[in-house]
């Protein structure tokens, strides 16, 4: 017994250098790059289906109900647009143009089912092996594996690591939001759904776009509701009945005047917030350290938990950005470091986004307000310009809304602190510039930097009037 015990220390006896706990995409990523550089990788991802009983296949959150599907609805509202445009532009379009929900969701659908087979086969080419059975830790070299059937599966690693991601809250002291309402993303798919031709509303208890600049927030909202979707300020939802037409009723608390106010509706999501998936794990077993407001575990610089051996990123980590290209990257170079192939660590600084709503918004580094906590009002420098893509003249387009923003040290070479867009492609606009970030950009960088006539992005690198000055920052001219 002594022997086998001194044999598992030293790694000699396990079934496996590397256990991942979760197949979305950070899981998946750091147990393929395992595999590659030599190591004995087994991945387990299981889902629990939702309140509504959905389930789906591999590729977690992102592939299956996330971003993969987000982006395409948001494409084909797009397209919605554009046939709109089009019209100005010379097409002739005869009859009424409308859209079939069933028809998008089902070639989505195909697409999604193509990813989540894809996954699969990359995981047998790479030599991992994929458990469809809900893990939980038992100790810091051991998982139970639990088939959907009940039948238990003990593996033992090396080295475990968590990649369970999260889920989507239901505000659960609302009488009628479990049995009536689903879960997403509140501006973006309020966007989509304005536009495909759908009567929507989105309430807000407070600010939209938390965390992210609040100037740049405006402006997304502002845009949103002259696109058509309607807001519901400063509310907060009461209860939900359904009637007996199968309508939802809702009930919701204005919170600046007390007032209380209802309306119908026939469908309802809520966008909440997640909760990262850290209940069935068996945490508390090990003392593995959470946030207790939160709920997500506490990690080190190299992704390791309070527990030696066991490692954690993605959503499921405190104070991590919830983007799966984050996710990808610190699963790879956990595993590099696990492999003893590599010492780097993840720079979650400067990690660029964008938020797919009608008008997109894309940004890199420090807000305004951030940035101003940081280094003082008096210590920043922000150039700004408003302008008017070349896309939105012939259709006769309003771009009030369309505005970007360099927030800089004021003093030195002016390092660019942060980089805000809005604007048609904002997404490939900021991925571009989030490069120079990585290089340390300077204002004076920006204006070396030729631009690429006609675009949006060309106008970043043009951007000469500071906010401190008062000055019109509208576009004029070609």
């Amino acid at each position: 017994k002594l022997q086998i015990c001194d044999n598992r220390r030293q790694g000699l006896n396990y079934d496996y250098d590397l256990v991942v706990i979760g197949g979305g995409s950070g899981g998946l990523a750091c147990s393929k790059e395992a595999a590659q550089l030599g190591q004995k990788v087994a991945v387990l991802d299981y889902v629990e289906p939702s309140a509504k009983g959905t389930k789906w296949g591999l590729g977690g959150t992102c592939v299956n109900v996330g971003c993969i599907p987000k982006k395409l609805m948001h494409q084909a509202a797009l397209l919605g647009t554009a046939v709109k445009d089009a019209k100005k532009y010379g097409w002739q379009i005869s009859g009424t143009v409308c859209h079939d929900w069933p028809t998008m969701a089902e070639a989505i659908q195909n697409h999604v089912r193509s990813l989540n087979w894809g996954h699969r086969v990359q995981l047998q080419d790479k030599k991992v092996k994929y458990l469809n059975i809900k893990g939980s830790l038992l100790d810091e070299h051991t998982v139970k594996g639990l088939t959907k059937a009940g039948k238990e599966t003990v593996l033992t690693a090396k080295n475990i690591v968590i990649a369970t991601g999260g889920r989507p809250k239901y505000p659960t002291n609302i009488p009628g939001a479990m049995e009536h309402g689903v879960t997403n993303v509140a501006l973006e798919c309020a966007g989509f759904l304005t536009g495909i031709g759908l009567d929507t509303t989105v309430m807000v208890r407070s600010i939209a776009l938390r965390g992210f600049d609040q100037q740049m927030a405006g402006l997304v909202t502002d845009y949103m509701e002259a696109y058509g979707t309607k807001f519901a300020w400063k509310c907060v939802p009461k209860r939900v009945d359904k009637l007996s037409s199968g309508a939802l009723q809702v009930t919701w608390t204005n919170t600046q005047t007390g007032a209380e106010q209802k309306d119908t509706y026939d469908s309802l999501l809520w966008a909440v917030g997640r909760a990262p998936e850290t209940k069935a794990l068996g945490l508390d077993k090990l003392g593995i350290q959470l946030n207790k407001e939160t709920g997500k575990l506490i990690v080190g610089a190299d992704e390791s938990t309070s527990v030696p051996n066991i490692y954690a990123f993605g959503d499921i980590s405190e104070g991590r950005p919830e983007l799966t290209p984050t996710a990808i990257k610190a699963g790879k170079l956990l595993a590099r470091r696990l492999a003893g192939q590599s010492t780097e660590l993840m720079d979650y600084d400067n990690v660029a986004t964008t938020v797919f709503t009608p008008l997109e918004y894309g940004c890199v580094g420090l807000s305004e307000e951030e940035a101003e906590k940081r280094h003082g009002k008096d210590g920043i420098e922000i150039y700004h310009a408003f302008y008017k893509p070349l896309e939105f003249t012939v259709a006769e387009r309003d771009a009030s809304q369309c505005y970007i923003k360099v927030v800089c040290e004021r003093g030195g070479d002016q390092k660019i602190l942060g980089l805000h867009f809005t604007g048609p492609n904002a997404g490939e606009v900021t991925q571009g510039f989030a490069m120079g970030f990585q290089c340390g950009a300077t204002y004076s960088h920006l204006l070396q930097t030729v631009g690429i006539h006609p675009t949006c992005a060309e106008e970043v690198v043009k951007v000469s009037i500071t906010k401190r000055s008062g000055l019109d920052a509208t576009v004029t001219g070609c």
